[in-house]
């Protein structure tokens, strides 16, 4: 089962080396690794993604929350969290192809962002199953090279991690 980790931490250098660090001591694999600053410079969120039962993740939030620099640490319910992940793809494109690929692309939510006589590159970000369904629908055209960011992670509703 994947979990999602939001995770605020002081804002200064070596912080994600030790939190990195913390995972591979312990066995733990990371699928997702997002970091930015918050709202205040001094404090930055790191939104993990990782894989294992509940009592991976339980060993997970106490070992984060021993470091010296962690301010909070939860653990986001999967029906409690808003989740995004941004994905650059580049594909072949012949002029025949490009009305095709520019209906998916509105269809998807997704927009061109740069264009060649030979490919183009959409930018598109949403959750991943739904960008999963878009590399689906272009990977008949030939995907030439695909960039994805880690997925970024928000509580539903009032609730806030301060």
């Amino acid at each position: 089962m994947k979990h999602t980790i939001s995770v605020l931490v002081e804002n200064h250098a070596g912080v994600l080396s030790r939190v990195s660090g913390l995972f591979s001591r312990r066995g733990f694999n990371i699928d997702s690794l997002a970091v930015g600053e918050t709202d205040d410079p001094a404090i930055s969120r790191i939104t993990i993604v990782a894989d294992g039962d509940e009592h991976t993740a339980q060993q997970i939030e106490k070992q984060l929350n021993k470091l010296v620099d962690t301010m909070k640490v939860r653990t986001l319910a999967p029906d409690e969290l808003l989740a995004r992940e941004l994905q650059l793809i580049k594909v072949n494109a012949t002029p025949a192809q490009r009305s095709e690929i520019l209906t998916i692309c509105e269809i998807m939510g997704a927009k061109i962002i740069d264009m060649t006589a030979n490919t183009l590159t959409i930018e598109i970000s949403d959750s991943t199953v739904h960008l999963k369904r878009m590399h689906d629908l272009l990977e008949g055209y030939g995907i030439k090279e695909i960039v994805r960011t880690g997925v970024i992670a928000i509580q539903k509703g009032s609730v806030t991690i301060k």
